[in-house]
């Protein structure tokens, strides 16, 4: 006897997993980004990395919520560019569903950075982001809403190193602060998002439910850091090569160049 609901568990779990590639392609450029060190680019994980292999995990309590965890990733996944600091541009090609591209046009310390992730996997209650080759890091990095003790939580959780000997030093010296205040950013305004949506929806009794029982929406975002492997991966120094950061620099300082040898072109083809 065929047990046909494991064979549909099974089938449901493979959809939710990003297809196995040789290196990403962006299907188009959704307006205003820059495709630029992504196409092409082969993902990596932490093996690939040169870095300390860290754990960093970001949670935040919604107290009194009548929204289910569910709901909470529906509206997560759908707003999610609107939830990153200023600097920070994130320009999903399609969506967040697995196998998809995000853009991601930064700001860091003031230089610019093009890069991208992949949706490695998505179901109703989590998401996960993988880096290509020459980001910051290599590793993933999870999203995912769940329940405890009748509240819903909202979690970021990274799994990494930094890409390159660069890159290492940068988070030693500053980095790696900069990134934790990035997912505080993104909790902090996902948590004022869903604040807004339910006072429009339902505001005399979400005022009442939270001034009654807690005075407040939320607990501050809880953060803990585990190093897995405090050694760095000599052989991975090569990755320095293809470093998103200073071909971004280099791209950026060559925009004169580029405009110049577009204007001679088109001077030919008009003679």
């Amino acid at each position: 006897m065929t047990d046909t609901s494991s064979d549909e568990t099974k089938r449901q779990d493979t959809a939710n997993w990003a297809e196995p590639i040789v290196s990403l392609q962006v299907s188009r450029v959704p307006t205003g980004s820059l495709n630029l060190n992504v196409e092409g680019r082969q993902v990596v994980g932490p093996l690939q990395g040169f870095g300390q292999l860290w754990q960093k995990t970001f949670r935040l309590s919604l107290l009194d919520s009548a929204l289910t965890p569910v709901e909470v990733m529906q509206i997560w996944k759908t707003n999610f560019p609107r939830f990153q600091p200023p600097q920070n541009r994130f320009f999903p090609v399609t969506g967040i569903e697995p196998g998809q591209i995000v853009l991601i046009n930064a700001s860091a310390t003031g230089m610019p950075l093009s890069t991208g992730v992949m949706v490695l996997y998505a179901d109703d209650e989590s998401f996960t982001l993988m880096t290509p080759q020459g980001h910051p890091e290599s590793g993933w990095v999870t999203f995912s809403t769940f329940s405890e003790e009748e509240c819903t939580i909202c979690q970021v959780q990274t799994i990494s190193r930094a890409n390159d000997p660069l890159y290492e030093l940068g988070f030693r010296l500053f980095a790696s602060r900069t990134q934790d205040r990035i997912w505080t950013h993104v909790l902090d305004a996902l948590a004022a998002y869903l604040h807004e949506q339910e006072l429009a929806t339902n505001a005399p009794e979400a005022q009442t439910r939270r001034e009654g029982k807690t005075g407040k929406f939320t607990l501050p975002v809880q953060s803990s850091k585990i190093c897995l492997d405090p050694r760095v991966q000599w052989s991975e120094a090569k990755n320095i090569w293809s470093n998103a950061a200073l071909r971004t620099v280099f791209y950026a300082l060559s925009t004169p160049i580029r405009w110049l040898m577009r204007r001679l072109n088109r001077t030919k083809a008009s003679q």
